[in-house]
């Protein structure tokens, strides 16, 4: 009998071992495996980390070579997506895993005092206007804290960032919007980094879809598939690229460092951010608004950095010493 019993307990402690590596695997399979302070890693590429409890997670991009732009064949090009040209990462680098959430910046708004200047561009009754009444904490639509941070200007990105490198000693920034666009690729060159085809996007992305055109009043266009938001959906919600980035693609448009210049003619090919006093700034990656041309990876326009929209938010990135 005590031989048996000895036998049954150890079984339970197989079983049980076998149970708690089944849980730890399926965790990490799914993203929601605990992530590690950054001073108790090395830096390799695909790495996911944090430099504080409520810090953005964190994932180390390789470097490498891509090609930057459109190609000439590709459905919905715009002109000052070229001239393609070849852009050399020489570096690794970090860039947010996910968005930054309302619940971020509320956190960074809370400790700071910081207050973010009142009115939004919304969309309301089929029309486009500056709404003086909304604000990210408003956006005219139902956020939740695990949703991005929209009607963020460039201004209010700017100035998270230097509380977030603050608060960690870390060189904290917008990405430029070549780091931007090769992160996005994650070594892909198609459209999409799922492909060509917009037909897949409601997989990997939060688009305007016929959930979309069902309750955003008097919008007729969006993607032939169903995501099940309207607006913005909760971060991480999709499938993610290659690099294990989530919503590169869709839910809002994405500052970067770069001011805006009509082509890449004369553009920096190593990396770096192109900017210049006075101009406007890029976004990428398009919105929960946007039509099938609209979101692709090479898709770039822009916005005055004081200006605030309900489909613009950002990601942050992070330097990597050696």
């Amino acid at each position: 009998m005590r031989d048996l019993k000895l036998k049954i307990r150890l079984d339970y402690l197989i079983l049980f071992l076998f149970q708690f590596l089944a849980i730890a695997q399926a965790g990490s399979v799914n993203g929601t495996s605990q992530t590690t302070p950054s001073n108790q890693i090395s830096m390799k590429p695909g790495t996911v980390f944090t430099d504080c409890e409520n810090c953005p997670e964190m994932v180390v991009i390789p470097e490498g070579n891509f090609m930057m732009g459109s190609r000439a064949s590709e459905i919905g090009r715009l002109k000052h997506e070229s001239p393609v040209h070849p852009v050399h990462i020489s570096k690794p680098f970090a860039i947010g895993k996910f968005e930054i959430t309302r619940g971020q910046f509320a956190i960074f708004s809370n400790e700071t005092g910081y207050k973010s200047d009142d009115g939004c561009w919304t969309i309301a009754d089929g029309k486009y206007t500056d709404n003086a009444n909304r604000n990210w904490h408003d956006t005219g639509f139902l956020q939740q804290d695990n949703h991005p941070a929209a009607c963020i200007s460039w201004k209010d990105a700017t100035k998270y960032i230097d509380w977030l490198s603050n608060k960690t000693g870390q060189e904290y920034r917008l990405p430029s919007e070549s780091e931007w666009e090769y992160a996005a690729r994650g070594n892909t060159n198609s459209s999409r980094y799922w492909g060509d085809s917009p037909e897949n996007a409601c997989r990997y992305a939060n688009v305007m879809d016929s959930t979309g055109k069902s309750k955003v009043a008097n919008v007729q266009w969006g993607h032939n598939c169903n995501d099940g938001f309207a607006f913005t959906a909760p971060v991480g919600s999709k499938k993610p690229n290659p690099f294990g980035l989530y919503d590169m693609l869709g839910n809002v448009w994405e500052w970067t460092q770069d001011s805006y210049h009509d082509s890449y003619t004369g553009a920096p090919s190593d990396g770096s951010a192109w900017t210049m006093d006075g101009k406007n700034r890029v976004i990428r990656g398009g919105s929960w608004l946007n039509r099938e041309q609209h979101v692709r990876v090479a898709e770039r326009a822009s916005d005055e950095p004081t200006d605030h929209d309900n489909f613009t938010g950002f990601r942050v990135a992070r330097t990597i010493s050696h």
